[in-house]
């Protein structure tokens, strides 16, 4: 089935390298062009594309306020096309809130389109098959956390996500309390976004989430968010357990990637609990098989919850989830693994 794409740009140059990328995939047809909100809306209508790649500076009305009303009235797949900067990247973590499936960001600083648009093709038609949503306002507050949770001795819990991943980390970490279990995740996106969502995340969060650095020690109430870019997540030390970003070349596609972060945490002589949430692709799935051999617990995301059931697919098929959750129970699921009154101890 060919996947029909309209192009939001108000730049000419920056449409027509989109347009390239997208035609190289006989799989893809660019069915229209609009260099603003206004045009896209007419446009939209006439030819009621399967995905709209979106800027987020344009004239008469910004992205965001487009995107906002688009996935109120009309929800559609959406991939945001941002500047890598920090008001870019605050502005399509925003972005990925209002219902965005995924980003990716304009070449600039000497990138080549090529590389930048390396897996634009994947990530349109991976969004076509993605369950969007009307978009129902603002996220409410967090709900009151249970100020006496206490996490299992010496666990590590680890989550990995991609696309979706937005909204499945911020809806599960607005459940995890002041003293939750030390957490590392790994969530597919460009270098410049990750410290921004890490952010976005710390203010949800009754725990403290900042971007991971390396030799970082884990702590409860501490959770780290693997930096995008040039080095993959990685959790080292039996006794006193760090973070360590370790340089390699990119695996399953991405770096930072879920399979090196859950195979760290797999090697770990402690109790481990891994779960695995939207994303396409099947990054994170072998991973998180080693996680369940050596004795962890294993949790997936749900098909019906997912915006691409791709991650957690994979990992199911291969027996490597222990059990399938829905996104908006998962957070509380998870609490209750990880807890010293309810987890299995893990075999030595």
């Amino acid at each position: 089935m060919t996947v029909r794409v309209l192009i939001v740009d108000d730049s000419a140059t920056m449409r027509n390298l989109i347009a390239a990328a997208l035609r190289a995939d006989p799989e893809i047809e660019v069915v229209g062009f609009a260099n603003d909100p206004l045009e896209a809306r007419e446009q939209i209508k006439k030819f009621n594309p399967d995905v709209v790649t979106l800027d987020i500076e344009m004239p008469h009305m910004s992205g965001l306020e487009f995107l906002e009303r688009l996935m109120r009235l009309r929800p559609t797949p959406v991939i945001m096309v941002s500047t890598l900067t920090q008001a870019g990247a605050e502005a399509t973590i925003t972005a990925l809130q209002l219902g965005a499936v995924d980003c990716i960001g304009k070449p600039m600083g000497g990138v080549k389109p090529s590389e930048a648009f390396a897996f634009l093709t994947e990530k349109v038609k991976s969004a076509a098959r993605a369950r969007v949503r009307a978009y129902g306002g603002p996220t409410a507050a967090p709900v009151t956390r249970d100020g006496n949770y206490i996490p299992k001795r010496d666990l590590v819990l680890g989550l990995g996500s991609s696309t979706g991943g937005v909204e499945a980390l911020m809806t599960v970490l607005s459940d995890f309390p002041a003293n939750c279990p030390p957490t590392v995740i790994t969530q597919h996106m460009p270098a410049t976004f990750t410290r921004s969502f890490a952010e976005r995340l710390d203010k949800v969060s009754g725990a403290k989430v900042t971007e991971a650095t390396d030799g970082a020690r884990l702590e409860p109430g501490r959770i780290y968010l693997a930096p995008g870019g040039e080095t993959h997540l990685e959790v080292v030390g039996d006794v006193n357990p760090i973070c360590r970003l370790v340089h390699g070349d990119p695996v399953n596609g991405h770096r930072p990637s879920v399979d090196v972060l859950f195979s760290s945490i797999a090697r770990l002589k402690r109790p481990t609990v891994g779960a695995i949430l939207t994303g396409m692709g099947r990054d994170g799935a072998q991973g998180l098989l080693a996680i369940r051999q050596a004795g962890g617990r294993t949790l997936g995301q749900d098909e019906s919850s997912c915006v691409v059931y791709g991650m957690p697919k994979a990992a199911f098929d291969m027996g490597a989830v222990e059990k399938q959750i829905t996104l908006s129970k998962m957070g509380a699921m998870i609490l209750n693994v990880c807890s010293a009154q309810t987890l299995t101890q893990r075999s030595a």
